[in-house]
């Protein structure tokens, strides 16, 4: 039953951890400071006091959460995009 409720869940079997990676090395730090507006983003940032914070805040982690899914959805749909016509 559990298989069929993360069914459509595009966080499923992500960490916390592999979405900031993911979002630092594709996206950078003044992005996500500039899209999410928290300190840990802006002044000395780093992976790891991010995590710290984030799994404290959860109304920051739920923004960097949709964050990552925007992202990744843009990306298919480019990729989607590029793709020549079936003939």
């Amino acid at each position: 039953m559990e298989e069929i409720k993360q069914k459509n869940n595009p966080l499923h079997g992500i960490s916390l951890q592999q979405i900031m990676e993911y979002l630092v090395q594709t996206k950078g730090w003044e992005y996500l400071g500039e899209e999410v507006n928290i300190n840990c983003f802006q002044k000395d940032p780093s992976i790891s006091s991010s995590l710290k914070f984030l799994r404290k805040t959860p109304w920051a982690r739920a923004k960097v959460e949709s964050l990552f899914i925007y992202v990744k959805r843009k990306e298919a749909q480019k990729e989607r995009d590029n793709l020549p016509p079936n003939s």
